[in-house]
């Protein structure tokens, strides 16, 4: 409780006296800039306040409907220490929050927070740059000047308003010499999207497919974060790898070092809505599976691919086609369920799978990546374990391991979350 001095002025509470010391270094900046620096007759805004992190949105959150029935918001939140190297912050708690009302609709703390937090640049020894971090140590020590990317999945239940407009109530301790200093920063008012998700045709063929990589959880996809024209963007946010599968869930039989081994090989992709061909890449040989190849030239990332102009601001890519296979130049306009071509496994691909997402510039790099949903489709199981869908050629059978769904049967509308697998 704050206390009163005889001239009836407010005085500090240990307490918020502590939460002042959190911000010296913030203040010795305006120290530094010199005598008037801040004086004159405006007052401040209330609430203003120095903050030892500062926190950015990497996108427009696009609230989405997904197969478990609930509505969703992914986003990141990209924070960095104003504080001196010498002086670590530790984040305890993350509140996304409706800014008009304040209610919170989605908390990160603890091991949670821990595993949805890492530093930029420091994915897994060797990996490249798609590779998500390790799940990180709790608490959450974040070191001064260090840049941190918060990944954010919400769920909001069945009838649940989304906010307007979103903002983040940060919580942890600057950990000074003299003992741990509490802080309490509010951040980065951020509108949420009012523009839908685009709602999609199949991309492929009638049949038995697995989405592997997809939203929400930590996929190389979702957590992807890519330096890019000298700026940080997440190009895959909500990019799935599309792989078929037989009668007995195998997404392979026979020799794996084979390229016709591969259900998915050579399966005809389709326009899953009209539209104007953007961009056609081709001539890119398909690697041998299942062994990793080098990493390609940027240009060569997604290695054959078409990119369909479906709506302005929204482009489809499908990626890792076979060479010779495509059916359509730039220019050209396609109906839905046109043939486009065959997939392949060109680019940075280990074994043949369609990589499909919609992106925001004709270009793969740079751009974003909003979600989007698929008219019809039936969900029939899930795959528990992760299996990455660069080493499916290296698992001892090629029989996915696949579960019932609690959100198995039909689903319109939606967007299939990670490893289900679905029938169209």
């Amino acid at each position: 409780m704050a206390e009163r001095d005889p001239r009836n002025r407010t005085v500090r509470s240990p307490r918020r006296r502590g939460r002042a010391a959190a911000v010296v270094a913030a203040a010795a900046l305006v120290a530094a800039a010199g005598p008037g620096f801040g004086t004159g007759a405006a007052a401040l805004a209330p609430g203003t306040q120095f903050t030892p992190l500062t926190a950015a949105v990497m996108t427009e959150p696009t609230p989405f409907d997904a197969t478990d029935g609930r509505t969703h918001l992914s986003y990141e939140l990209l924070t960095t220490s104003a504080l001196s190297t010498s002086t670590p912050l530790r984040l305890d708690r993350v509140d996304v929050q409706d800014a008009r009302t304040h209610r919170v609709i989605g908390s990160l703390s603890g091991q949670p927070l821990a595993d949805a937090a890492n530093p930029v640049g420091d994915p897994l020894p060797g990996a490249d740059a798609y590779t998500p971090a390790p799940p990180g140590p709790t608490p959450t020590v974040i070191q001064g000047s260090q840049q941190w990317i918060i990944w954010l999945d919400l769920t909001l239940d069945r009838g649940q308003p989304v906010p307007e407009v979103l903002e983040h109530h940060l919580s942890g301790a600057v950990l000074t010499p003299s003992g741990p200093s509490a802080f309490e920063e509010t951040v980065q008012a951020t509108p949420t999207s009012r523009t839908a998700p685009l709602n999609l045709n199949a991309p492929v063929r009638p049949g038995t497919w697995y989405a592997s990589e997809s939203c929400c959880g930590n996929t190389h996809h979702r957590r992807g974060l890519a330096p890019i024209n000298g700026r940080f963007d997440v190009p895959q946010r909500f990019a799935i790898d599309w792989y078929r599968l037989g009668e007995q869930g195998q997404a392979w039989e026979g020799d794996p070092a084979r390229l016709t081994s591969y259900l998915s090989y050579r399966q005809p992709v389709v326009a899953a809505a009209g539209g104007r061909v953007v961009e056609v890449q081709d001539g890119i040989p398909d690697n041998p599976p299942p062994v990793t190849p080098p990493v390609p030239p940027i240009e060569d990332t997604v290695g054959n691919h078409i990119t369909l102009e479906v709506a302005p601001g929204r482009y489809l890519l499908y990626a890792h086609l076979e060479a010779g296979t495509l059916d359509v130049r730039e220019g050209d306009c396609v109906e839905p369920g046109q043939v486009l071509g065959l997939i392949g496994n060109s680019g940075n691909s280990t074994t043949p799978h369609l990589h499909f997402q919609v992106t925001t510039t004709a270009e793969f790099f740079p751009t974003d990546s909003p979600p989007f949903t698929f008219r019809s489709f039936r969900v029939l199981g899930q795959v528990e374990p992760r299996i990455w869908d660069d080493n499916l050629g290296l698992q001892p059978t090629g029989v996915l391991p696949i579960t019932p769904s609690p959100y198995e049967g039909p689903h319109r509308a939606q967007y299939p979350l990670d490893r289900e697998v679905l029938e169209f």
